[in-house]
């Protein structure tokens, strides 16, 4: 199987989200279970025009590399888990179509498809897995692969650090994407904490306390993110805030925003 060809023995559909998904679920879930995947690296490498940034102000946002193509690069990281800790989501299946349609769109700036086993938790409750799981479930992931337009590749951790603290766009502070990142991970196991992310998130930690003790004016407040303009498909269409839609989720699930990014 291709990482873009869907499981064909599966007939429950899951999303696995290593980014923002983790704390901000799809639309129509109705089950949210913790694991990891392995194989990958997770990095701040993929830019954000359309949400944590602009098109003009570029943020950054997370991504999976392949292992064996992150271990062909000079990583300032130059280590990484085994596991790629995150959250699987089962979507109603009277809502798949619709809700892959959403992410489709929303995933435009840089993310593809691919399936890629999940496995949960050992905690996790086993009447929330499918019905005679046995091994990893297959879960639809969204990667901005290292062919895409947005892809940074290699960053020094301080420039990366200071830039994620400058940059804004319509879903809000790129800095908070960082710390909501770093505080959802945390929350997951004992052993789902990032160094990557950890790291950044103290050093954009600490250029917060230099810009304070300094007296100097927060650099997002002169950020406007409501009007610009960007390409999309050879059309330009204005950025705008995405925070409104029509989906809500399944089941007894506390309200949560909405995502911002499957990644």
């Amino acid at each position: 199987m291709s990482p873009q060809e869907p499981p064909s023995k599966q007939d429950e559909f899951w999303i696995f989200g290593y980014g923002s998904l983790i704390w901000k679920p799809p639309p129509h879930f109705d089950r949210r279970i913790p694991g990891w995947v392995e194989g990958y690296v997770r990095r701040f490498w993929q830019a954000s025009e359309d949400h944590r940034g602009t098109p003009s102000a570029p943020g950054r946002v997370v991504t999976l590399i392949e292992r064996s193509y992150w271990a062909s690069l000079a990583d300032h990281h130059d280590s990484a888990p085994a596991k790629v800790w995150g959250v699987a989501y089962r979507i109603k299946a009277d809502r798949v179509a619709e809700v892959k349609e959403y992410l489709d769109i929303r995933e435009i700036n840089g993310y593809t498809i691919h399936w890629t086993p999940f496995h949960p938790a050992s905690d996790v409750d086993p009447a929330l897995l499918p019905p005679a799981q046995k091994g990893p479930i297959q879960t639809l992931v969204y990667i901005g692969t290292p062919d895409n337009a947005q892809f940074t590749g290699p960053q020094d951790p301080q420039e990366l650090a200071e830039h994620i603290y400058r940059s804004k766009g319509p879903s809000g502070l790129n800095r908070d994407y960082l710390w909501g990142l770093e505080k959802a991970l945390d929350e997951l196991s004992p052993e789902s904490g990032d160094e990557h992310v950890k790291d950044l998130s103290n050093r954009a930690r600490a250029v917060a306390a230099r810009y304070k003790s300094e007296g100097k004016p927060d650099p997002t407040d002169e950020i406007d993110t409501a009007t610009e303009v960007v390409e999309v498909n050879g059309t330009t269409e204005a950025t705008h805030d995405e925070h409104h839609h029509q989906f809500r989720r399944a089941g007894s699930v506390d309200e949560q925003e909405e995502t911002e990014k499957t990644s």
